[in-house]
């Protein structure tokens, strides 16, 4: 079970839209690889899964993202930790403005 949630946004410097999108890209491909739960969204990526699992995929981000071609990377990051109890997943938080909305899309 997951002990911790971990939202990142990740900004790579870079010289285009497209250059930016690409590097985001690779970031996003690694917490794909790391088969750990996760959710896109606008503005940032949720991550669920242990604590230690989350710093090392941070990690690997950093790595993968200024190997494929950007000098420097900032991110934003939210992280909520909880050792001894359960933590809400992205879904629980999420439930009732997905239902909400699918009313609304139909």
């Amino acid at each position: 079970m997951a002990n911790a949630v971990m939202a990142i946004q990740v900004l790579p410097e870079a010289d285009s839209t497209e250059e930016l999108v690409r590097l985001v890209d690779v970031a996003i491909a690694e917490i794909d690889a790391s088969n750990l739960s996760y959710e896109v969204g606008a503005f940032e990526t949720t991550v669920e899964g242990d604590l230690d699992d989350l710093i090392k995929l941070l990690h690997q981000i950093q790595i993968s993202v200024t190997e494929s071609g950007t000098a420097r990377i900032s991110n934003y990051i939210k992280l909520s930790y909880a050792p001894e109890k359960h933590i809400l997943t992205t879904n629980e938080k999420l439930a009732k403005y997905r239902e909400h909305n699918q009313e609304h899309e139909g």
